[in-house]
């Protein structure tokens, strides 16, 4: 099993930033991927990007450019960093690992991104 722990999310300006953290329960080299959605009011969960155990990484053409994926393997620890974020960004934010033949997914976090 895999637990996960995001964190980050808040209240951020247009063209501001935001960094999301993932806290998995487990070694993150042993899960075939770690992926960030999100999900706005009234619209379905959407991929963001993904990081794969060797380290590829996968973004939506949405967020190409703007938003970066790492990872902190000592802390297990997945990052979501979200910079010139617009109105448009504004949603729940939820972190899943694909971990054999199963997949976790964190309880979410929100942003808001508004003047």
């Amino acid at each position: 099993q895999v637990q996960l722990v995001e964190s980050g999310g808040g209240l951020v300006q247009p063209g501001g930033s935001l960094r999301l953290s993932c806290a998995a329960s487990r070694d993150i080299f042993s899960i075939n991927v770690m992926g960030w959605y999100r999900q706005a009011p009234g619209n379905q969960r959407e991929l963001v990007g993904s990081i794969t155990s060797t380290g590829g990484t996968f973004y939506a053409d949405s967020v190409k450019g703007r938003f970066t994926i790492s990872r902190d393997t000592a802390m297990n620890t997945v990052y979501l960093q979200m910079n010139s974020l617009k109105s448009e960004d504004t949603a729940v934010y939820y972190c899943r690992a694909a971990f054999g033949v199963r997949d976790y997914w964190g309880q979410g976090t929100q942003v808001t991104v508004s003047s």
